[in-house]
């Protein structure tokens, strides 16, 4: 190529090295395709680095190879190098102060440098390796290639990396960037094993920005700051496969707080939420955004569980039935026998039929029965198994746990935020209350094909409570199934890790959960969450140690520690509760 007068020159494919079917070089760029690929290489580096120090090239928004071509440098080469390095920075400290001259900082503090290094290496501790690295910036066109660069070049500079063009050897460079092994530009400098290692793995700690020129619709949702970037971590659960998610903290980790400001942030771009609330924290949010709250357990609050809902499906009575047995089985502490099952199925029917409801629509706008009539017909029937399980029934229909079945329903939530308070519900009433909610809620989403489906998030806090049941699991692991193609998604908030972990069904409902965040666990339950999760001995050590609102994302293979973050008036909604667990 002539210096003087630089030419274009096209390299044809075939040549041994993966390439496309013509390289366009010059002396500032090559084209490749129909696109432009610019190469620099890294000529200055900063006195110290620490962890992730490659990071700034890494997570640049915008289609960026880097390259790290590393070769150990012999024990038996290496001390002699130290050797005359030391004796050439000597020879210029003892000239200066022969002189009478200041000496000069830098070459001061590379001297102690290559001491210090040399002592390791003589020792074991370290090794030394050649290590090249390139930086190859892609881009559509000229002028866009111009852009990226300057802001690649401005985030190596942050970290004092020292970016030089690869005039003249631009395709050289584009080759050194390929997952090929090979380097033609042999632009190497020395470093020794803990810088080397503190730019591994070669991983972004934060999530990957768009694409320039890409423009992402403002839906995500402000998780917090980036604990080892601080960078800003925003994430989008309706982009996921699936718009679950699962929180699994220990009590007092702050994932009810952090679940608040989430709440808080998808109100304000029009979702609807629906909260199943134990402890009464979230009726204060609620109340500051003009939301619903229903007190389960309160005097006079009731809900028929055999009400029929107005989504006008031809099968909505099948579907009460199906959901009556659910129910039943909660309430009992576990499915009835065969034979019991064969005459609740019976009973039901009758049930409706008393009430004049049957599988004509026009008779579901009549008053539906209550549970105790169900209870009588289960009594009347000449069956023992239907016998028995009528009294079975007997606490619920007119024992101490009656009170909130023994008339229709009082109330039907609507609103933004409506939030099912459970706190007035005495323990044993707590599992079948929020198996209530969770079908209420339901209703509300699972709507006839064809209608306009509103965006709905379902919270349910302390899912143990169902899911320690063998049947409200099953109802919850169904619910999450369901909830995408109904544009819903499930959050599912626990403390007991171990104990969901431990059974299948509550492993299905967290691996369908696309969005899983992960905060401070026991020692006890720490096992079991590292091998659902495959996480690393270092992530679980960071979630043995996090401090009250750090956690960890899990989303795929992006795996992200951060810090729950709120500003002075979402942070004075959130904490506003009985506790932050």
């Amino acid at each position: 190529m002539n210096l003087l007068k630089p030419r274009k020159k096209s390299v044809a494919a075939g040549d041994g090295m993966p390439s496309p079917a013509a390289l366009s070089v010059t002396p500032s760029h090559v084209q490749v395709g129909d696109g432009y690929a610019a190469t620099y290489a890294v000529c200055g580096y900063p006195a110290e680095v620490g962890p992730a120090w490659l990071d700034p090239l890494l997570s640049y928004p915008g289609r960026v190879d880097v390259a790290v071509h590393l070769d150990p440098v012999a024990p038996q080469l290496a001390a002699p190098m130290l050797k005359r390095q030391r004796a050439r920075l000597e020879s210029s400290r003892r000239l200066d102060a022969d002189q009478g001259r200041l000496g000069d900082p830098m070459v001061e503090a590379a001297a102690a440098d290559a001491a210090d290094l040399a002592e390791r290496v003589a020792r074991g501790a370290a090794k030394l390796f050649e290590v090249g690295i390139y930086v190859t910036i892609h881009a559509r066109t000229l002028d866009e290639l111009a852009t990226v660069t300057a802001g690649v070049k401005s985030a190596a500079a942050s970290v004092l990396l020292d970016l030089q063009p690869a005039t003249f050897r631009h395709q050289q460079g584009w080759i050194a960037t390929l997952p090929v092994g090979v380097d033609p530009l042999r632009m190497r400098r020395i470093l020794d094993t803990t810088a080397l290692a503190a730019a591994f793995p070669l991983a972004s700690a934060d999530l990957a920005a768009p694409s320039p020129g890409t423009v992402a619709p403002p839906e995500g949702v402000l998780y917090g700051v980036n604990t080892t970037s601080n960078g800003v971590l925003i994430w989008n659960r309706w982009a996921q496969d699936n718009h679950n998610s699962v929180v699994l903290a220990r009590s007092g980790a702050g994932k009810s707080y952090f679940v608040k400001l989430e709440v808080l942030r998808n109100l304000y771009q029009g979702t609807t939420v629906s909260v199943i609330d134990p402890e009464d924290e979230y009726a204060p949010l609620a109340e500051h955004v003009g939301g619903t709250v229903v007190q389960l357990g309160q005097p006079g609050v009731r809900i028929n569980p055999l009400g029929l809902p107005a989504d006008n499906r031809p099968d909505t009575l099948t579907r009460r039935g199906l959901y009556l047995h659910t129910l039943i089985s909660v309430m009992l502490g576990a499915a009835p026998p065969p034979a019991e099952r064969a005459a609740l199925d019976r009973a039901i029917t009758a049930t409706y039929s008393r009430a004049g409801i049957n599988g004509d629509p026009a008779t579901w706008a009549k008053s539906a029965p209550l549970l105790r009539d169900l209870a009588e017909v289960l009594a009347a029937d000449g069956d023992p198994a239907a016998g028995q399980l009528a009294a079975r029934l007997a606490p619920w229909t007119v024992g101490n746990f009656a009170s909130l079945f023994d008339g229709p329903t009082t109330t039907i939530p609507r609103g933004h935020l409506v939030v099912w308070s459970l706190r007035h519900l005495p323990d044993e009433l707590r599992t079948v209350g929020t198996l209530l909610a969770l079908d209420s809620i339901w209703s509300g989403i699972d709507t006839p094909k064809g209608e306009r489906r509103r965006r709905q998030l379902v919270v349910v806090d302390e899912a143990w409570l169902l899911m320690r049941d063998g049947e409200g699991a099953r109802f919850l692991f169904r619910m999450a199934k369901a909830a995408r193609k109904r544009s819903a998604g499930l959050c599912v908030i626990t403390q007991d890790a171990a104990d969901v972990l431990s059974t299948d069904l509550g492993l299905a409902v967290v691996s369908n959960a696309a969005t899983q965040v992960l905060m401070r666990q026991s020692t006890q339950s720490i096992d079991a969450v590292s091998e659902a999760f495959s996480l690393t001995a270092g992530e679980s050590r960071l979630l043995l140690s996090a401090p009250r609102g750090e956690g960890l994302l899990v989303a795929g293979r992006s795996r992200i520690p951060f810090r729950a973050l709120g500003s002075a008036a979402e942070h004075k909604i959130a904490v506003t509760g009985i506790g932050e667990a």
